[in-house]
């Protein structure tokens, strides 16, 4: 089997993303499942943050952001200092395909047949299990939700919580038709049945791999958020560990983390803090009595390089993947995750996929957002979500400026109530005193264009170094 093979089998087309809607939106159980989840997750992030200056918080997780951005390309090679100097090995991989054939040789070189995994959306952007598997190495997921999704042959419907889609009962007839546990709705029994099952897994893998929710420049050193303490076992039980991450995951100092993580948990479940921060600096030393013999971290580009070159996009690399646009966004709410078709769905997923996969593949993704702004108005680190979503649906019809070669150019044919609008809107525009009454009309309706949530703050205090910087040393150091 070839190394592009993996991919095909569970490809979905994401221009398909019109006829997933409507049945979703007729599928009553989806509906329901996601109302009622979305809901409470809206409830708890606004009780988590009374009592907090909302606002003076998500600026200063902004101008963290976009200062390890600013410098990125020159954090990178300090992070793989510090990490070399802790006795970590450092690979760079230009894309997903490489970075599975890193991880595949790691485990080859250690005759590895078994892989536990804890939660990675950059693993599930790789598509890593299904290549492991065709290269004869089984890739298990500890993370409940992902657990979960995988026993159901399914993808992550929500980057935060995978099986967010399935309702108590669901699960529990997955349960029991997979591992055999009983028909019940005791959420503590399904977990604790599900905790048995992966344990003996945990003790008898060969490698362990994780994904890395910020890696600290300054000192090497690796964090991870997670509640189950599955990731703490994956990252210590297994004798080789294996962590996987965007190259944007990367900050300057280990104080900036505070404010992140403080965003982080908030936003993403409403919780103060997480049950386990991991942190991650080295192999298992002489003298400590458990950890990995080896510790390796994956930098995967995967088109992140081209995003840094736009001054604009750039802002799409922000994100620190809490899920709050999703549980915020009137589209995603109804739909669902699955609907996308991608790895990243909903708000973000609409910014970032057509740069991941083209525009010209993901064309549809920018036209499913109502522009309600409740995704810039939520996002912790500030990203001007409606303002991307704009530039990307002029773009699906001008052309896409970041992928040149897939330009479809302004003789691409439109279809014919596109066309219609447009010359409707042309013709309006050119008459002042009609434009106005139907605007003004308009407006007693709805918003039709909203802006950016409070005073916008220009982010970029530090000069960016050249554009093609990153893309050239990431070509020099990956294998």
């Amino acid at each position: 089997m070839s190394d592009t093979a993996h991919s095909s089998a569970h490809h979905i087309d994401v221009k398909q993303f019109h006829p997933r809607a409507q049945a979703a939106i007729h599928n009553p159980k989806i509906r329901q499942n996601f109302r009622k989840a979305m809901d409470g997750l809206m409830t708890k992030r606004k009780s988590a943050f009374e009592g907090w200056d909302l606002e003076t918080l998500r600026e200063l997780g902004a101008n963290i952001r976009m200062r390890a951005l600013a410098n990125l390309p020159d954090l990178l090679e300090q992070l793989e200092q510090k990490l070399t100097e802790n006795g970590v090995k450092v690979h760079w991989a230009l894309d997903g395909e490489e970075a599975c054939r890193i991880v595949r040789d790691i485990c080859k070189a250690r005759d590895a047949k078994t892989v536990i995994k804890g939660k990675s959306m950059v693993s599930e952007e790789m598509e890593l299990n299904h290549y492991l598997e065709a290269q004869g190495i089984e890739a298990l997921e500890s993370d409940l939700g992902e657990y979960i999704v995988q026993l159901a042959d399914e993808t992550p419907s929500h980057i935060i919580m995978p099986a967010i889609h399935k309702n108590t009962g669901e699960i529990s007839e997955l349960l029991h038709e997979k591992t055999g546990t009983d028909l019940s709705n005791d959420v503590e029994y399904l977990t604790a049945s599900a905790r048995l099952q992966l344990r003996e897994k945990f003790m008898n893998a060969d490698v362990g791999v994780s994904g890395v929710n910020f890696a600290v420049a300054e000192t090497g050193t690796l964090c991870l958020v997670e509640n189950e303490g599955n990731g703490r076992m994956t990252t210590t039980v297994p004798k080789c560990h294996i962590a996987v991450t965007g190259i944007e995951k990367v900050v300057p100092k280990l104080e900036d983390v505070t404010a992140l993580l403080a965003l982080l948990t908030r936003s993403a479940t409403g919780q103060h803090i997480t049950t386990y921060f991991n942190m991650i600096s080295g192999p298992r030393k002489a003298d400590e009595l458990d950890g990995p013999e080896e510790v390796h971290l994956v930098l995967v580009d995967n088109g992140r390089s081209s995003i840094y070159q736009d001054d604009e996009l750039l802002d799409t690399l922000r994100c620190i993947r809490c899920g709050a646009c999703m549980n915020h966004c009137p589209v995603y709410t109804r739909v669902g995750g699955h609907t996308y078709g991608t790895t990243y769905p909903g708000p973000i997923g609409k910014i970032l996929m057509p740069h991941l996969i083209g525009l010209d593949e993901g064309r549809h993704l920018p036209t499913a957002s109502s522009l309600c702004g409740a995704c810039g108005e939520v996002c912790p680190v500030k990203i001007p979500i409606p303002d991307l979503l704009v530039r990307l649906r002029q773009e699906s019809v001008d052309g896409d400026k970041l992928h040149p070669a897939r330009v479809r150019g302004h003789g691409a044919k439109r279809g014919a109530l596109e066309a219609l609008v447009w010359r409707g809107w042309s013709w309006m525009h050119a008459r002042p005193g009609i434009y106005r009454l139907g605007t003004a009309l308009a407006a007693r309706f709805r918003k039709l264009q909203p802006g950016r949530a409070g005073a916008w703050t220009d982010y970029r205090t530090a000069p960016r170094l050249a554009p093609k910087t990153l893309h050239e040393r990431m070509k020099e150091r990956s294998q």
